[in-house]
Parts: structure tokens; C-alpha cells; sequence
């Protein structure tokens, strides 16, 4: 039977409709991609969880998101970078603010193309089955082009300022905030040297970038420290050094351990002259600030000036001389100090007194690693008391002083008397300050011998 003309347009028409919509519900399926999902999360070393203590935290999962965790009470987003196909890593470091415990709990997120994922577990549980996170599937990568990415190139990356929020002390656990200001949308990253390098930054404000970094237990901060901030936008990298102190208004350096000693008359020739720097709680002396004078005569180009000590080696006439130094630390407070001594004439009748000679070290030498011996001279058979005084100057022992050895001797029938004495820690730049006191019958003597050790 043949059909009526209408009735053979709506049956037509449907048909089309069915067969054009049908697929189309297909490929609408089809594009709506799975969640991301979090397969494991690790936290190394587990069990460090002091001030000043650098924690790595590796989550695996789905590739090409965007991932952050949460640790405990502690409020910082920590961002975790994907360092590899489906492997994000970051790193946070223990404050002094910070009270955490194994058991806190550790929050995890996940974000890829508009969609989450969120996994708790304890702080100190590792991952699945104690293996290493594995790489999740990686999808089939996308190339593409952008005409704005051209015009963009063309836009000049600057930077307009890079600042820090000083701080009260430089230890382990206290935390350095920095902010750059520049391009917006760039890349942001800032360097200590010798302590981290391109730690991330977050755009918070169009333009505006801020990072923060926990110093470490065994951080060293050199007194000439250099801190830049990358930005890196259009194809370009542009850098700018910070040229702020880190420190509030730390207390100004002092001179200690003059020699000769103020008031003393020395018959020897040449003459020893130096002191050492005290910076406690600083990062150091700048050392092209530092100015000596003796006797009223500028003589620092011709003095070894280092940011802990100077010293000056000279033939003087008989005479009063004064010893005046001032400098500066890197922050810019400033010292002055200024102290006497008498040279005597070799013909002038020594006083009766006990002789009290460092044979080895020199004073303000350099030493090494492992044990250190120092070896004397005074009256035959003298009795001789030495103790050693370790004060460290890295960023986690600034201001601390501990006495690593105390010991009586007696010297030998020439006079000769020697000891050794061993660093519990040896930490680069550490200061050691021996004192030593001979004695026999109503004569005494002392004297203070100073070390660095070797960076």
C-alpha cells in the first residue's frame, strides 16, 4: 500500500532525527572523561618531625592535574609539582609554629579537568603495600596552538620588586616569606645559594607572587648571602637579587679575643695583631666595610680580613699603640672597638713571669676535620688547665656554645705540654675558642688561642 505524501514526510522525518541524534548521545558519552583518582601518598623520613626537619611528600595518580596536600593544624597549602607522568612531589619544612604528631592527619587533593579527587591518611603511613607511589596510565598526549601565545611573547617580563619579611633569628624551623612582584601569569621561583634552588612561588594576585622557606637544621647561610627571584613568562626569564637584610634588628657584632691583649707589653718582634668577629644571630661581618688602623696608620690592605676575624702582622718601634677597627654586618649594623698595648724594647729587662707559648696552631687558623691537636710551651713542669669552647655559625647553631673539652695537664721537664681534642659535630665555620692557663708556685699565665673550622 502506498502511503499518503504526509505521512511519508513524518516517518522520513524521523528517521533522520534518530539517526542524527543517536550518535551525537554516543560521542557526548564518550567525551566525558573518568574522575582522577589519588593511588597512593608517601611522606619521607616518617618520623623527623622537629623544627628545621624537610619533608618529602610523593603522591601518585592521575597525570596532568593539579595537586596539593594538608598537614594537620599546619595552615600552608602545600603544593605538590608533577615531577613525572602521574608523580606529584613537593616539600614542606617543620616550623618552629608547627606541633605535629605521627598520627595528624594528612588531606590530599587532586584536581584534572575540572574534577577532583581527595584522599586522608595518617601523616606517617606510607604507601600502599610500602612500596614507592607508581606512575598512573598517562593519556594520549594533545598538541596545541595558540595565536595569543604569540602575542604574548612579544610582552616584556619584568620585575618590579622582590622583598622578604624579616625575621628575629635565623634557626632551624623559622621561616623566610618572599614576594615578587612582576608579569602576571608567569612562572615564579626564588633561589637561596648554597640552601635551595627554585623553590615555587604562587601567584596570589595578578602580578603579585609569594614563597615562603623553612630553614633546616643544617642550613648554611654564608655572610655574603645571594637570594634571587625568577620570573619566567613569554619565552622569557628575568631575575632580580634581594638586596633587603633577612633580619629584623639583630643585635650589632662585637670584637672578642684581641691579641695582644688590652694593657699588655709584648718584647717580641714582629707583632700579632687581631681579633675575631661575633656575630651571633646574624649572618656576618661584611668585610669590605672592615677598617684598621694601629697607632693611627690605616693598615687594612695590608691585613687578613675574613667575615669572622682580621689580623695584622707587623715589626713596631717601642711604644704605646691603640688598635682601632670598626665594621659592619651584612644587615648593617655597625661595631667600633678600639683597644692598647705597649711594645717594650728587647734590651729592657724581661719581668720575672711564667712563659706561656702556642706552638701550633696559629692564632685564627683554619683546621680540619677529625681531631685537633694544639701543642704549648711554659715553666718545666707547670701546671697548665685548657678548655674548649665550640660556637657554631650556621643558620640552625647560631648563638650556641658548648664546652667540648676541660682537662688539667702538666708539662714536662722542658716545658713542653700538649692535648688534643675532637669536635662531637663538625659543622663548617664553627668557631673554637681555647683557653689555657699555666701555673706554678705564685706565677701564673694565660693565654686564648681561637680556630675556624675549614669550610
Amino acid at each position: 500500500m502506498l502511503l499518503q505524501r504526509p505521512q511519508f514526510s513524518m516517518i522520513l522525518l524521523a528517521s533522520l532525527i534518530c539517526v542524527g541524534i543517536g550518535p551525537a548521545h554516543a560521542r557526548a558519552r564518550r567525551a566525558v572523561s573518568p574522575p582522577p583518582q589519588i593511588s597512593s601518598i608517601a611522606v619521607n623520613p616518617p618520623n623527623q618531625l622537629t623544627p628545621g626537619s624537610e619533608l618529602t611528600i610523593t603522591m601518585a595518580g592521575t597525570p596532568h592535574g593539579v595537586a596539593s596536600v594538608h598537614i594537620g593544624s599546619v595552615a600552608k597549602t602545600i603544593a605538590l609539582p608533577e615531577v613525572d607522568t602521574g608523580i606529584y612531589e613537593g616539600t614542606y619544612t617543620v616550623s618552629t609554629r608547627d606541633h605535629l604528631s605521627p598520627t595528624d592527619a594528612l588531606k590530599a587533593l587532586l584536581r584534572v579537568r575540572g574534577r577532583s579527587a581527595t584522599l586522608t591518611q595518617a601523616l606517617t603511613a606510607q604507601a600502599a603495600n610500602g612500596a614507592a607511589p607508581a606512575p598512573a596510565a598517562a593519556p594520549p598526549a594533545t598538541v596545541a596552538a595558540s595565536a595569543s601565545a604569540a602575542a604574548a611573547a612579544s610582552i616584556p617580563t619584568v620585575i618590579d620588586k622582590f622583598t622578604v619579611k624579616p625575621i628575629n633569628k635565623i634557626e632551624p624551623g623559622a621561616e623566610l616569606k618572599f614576594t615578587v612582584s612582576g608579569t602576571p601569569r608567569a612562572k615564579a621561583t626564588f633561589s637561596i645559594e648554597e640552601v635551595a634552588k627554585d623553590v615555587a612561588m604562587v601567584e596570589t594576585q595578578p602580578g603579585l607572587y609569594e614563597g615562603a622557606y623553612t630553614i633546616r637544621r643544617l642550613d648554611n647561610f654564608p655572610s655574603a648571602i645571594n637570594i634571587t627571584a625568577t620570573l619566567d613568562a613569554n619565552g622569557q626569564a628575568v631575575r632580580s637579587r634581594l638586596t633587603q637584610s633577612l633580619l629584623i634588628d639583630g643585635k650589632p657584632p662585637v670584637v672578642k679575643n684581641v691579641s695582644p691583649r688590652d694593657g699588655e707589653t709584648v718584647i717580641t718582634n714582629p707583632v700579632l695583631i687581631s681579633a675575631t668577629f661575633d656575630d651571633a644571630g646574624g649572618v656576618g661581618i661584611d668585610t669590605k666595610s672592615v677598617r684598621v688602623l694601629v697607632g693611627g696608620v690605616d693598615v687594612t690592605r695590608n691585613a687578613g680580613v675574613t667575615p669572622q676575624f682580621f689580623s695584622y702582622r707587623a715589626d713596631l718601634k717601642p711604644g704605646p699603640y691603640a688598635v682601632d677597627i670598626s665594621a659592619r654586618d651584612v644587615a648593617g649594623k655597625t661595631l667600633h672597638h678600639v683597644w692598647s698595648f705597649t711594645v717594650a724594647s728587647a734590651a729592657a729587662p724581661a719581668p720575672l713571669a711564667l712563659p706561656l707559648q702556642i706552638v701550633s696552631h696559629a692564632n685564627n687558623a683554619q683546621v680540619g676535620a677529625g681531631a685537633v691537636e694544639v701543642k704549648g710551651r711554659t715553666g718545666p713542669d707547670a701546671k697548665v688547665d685548657v678548655q674548649v669552647q665550640a660556637i657554631a655559625s650556621i643558620a640552625g647553631f647560631f648563638g650556641l656554645s658548648q664546652q667540648i673539652y676541660a682537662q688539667t695537664l702538666k708539662a714536662d721537664a722542658n716545658g713542653n705540654f700538649a692535648f688534643t681534642f675532637q669536635p662531637q659535630v663538625t659543622v663548617p665555620g664553627t668557631r673554637y675558642e681555647i683557653s689555657i692557663a699555666a701555673s706554678k708556685g705564685e706565677m701564673t699565665k694565660d693565654t686564648k688561642l681561637v680556630l675556624f673550622q675549614q669550610r
